[in-house]
């Protein structure tokens, strides 16, 4: 993950870290927290960069491209 946002053009300048918080073998599900660096005024950004769809699509188009 660490790898993957912070190579990102859309937010690799502000991605700080990625950790594992829970994992589970069972369901083989992982819960994991990114923190990033957010600026203080830029208007829209939470609503458009920080949106939890266009983070996981960062993710999914990664792996996309690693197939």
């Amino acid at each position: 993950l660490t790898e993957v946002y912070s190579s990102s053009p859309a937010l690799g300048r502000y991605f700080r870290s990625a950790q594992v918080i829970s994992f589970s073998n069972e369901s083989s599900t992982v819960i994991y927290q990114l923190v990033f660096s957010v600026p203080p005024s830029a208007e829209g950004f939470m609503e458009n960069s920080m949106n939890p769809d266009f983070i996981r699509n960062i993710l999914r188009q990664n792996i996309y491209d690693e197939d």
